[in-house]
């Protein structure tokens, strides 16, 4: 069960991440600072919000991490 949880946490890390770096995206193209070519759902929001997820999921607890490798 506690690495449901972690899954779960590392799951909505990821969506919030994701649309975070979207709607960062779609300002700096309003704004006119990124370049043109920089696209929403591309490289970077996908790469970012799947090292935010994976930071969320390192952060669980010891004790489950340490279930999760035996």
């Amino acid at each position: 069960m506690p690495d449901f949880v972690a899954a779960l946490t590392a799951a909505a890390a990821f969506c919030l991440g994701l649309i975070a770096l979207n709607a960062l995206t779609r300002l700096a193209l309003i704004c006119q600072v990124a370049p043109s070519d920089l696209a929403e759902n591309g490289f970077v929001q996908f790469g970012g919000a799947v090292i935010l997820a994976r930071a969320a999921y390192r952060r669980a607890p010891l004790a489950v991490r340490a279930e999760v490798e035996r």
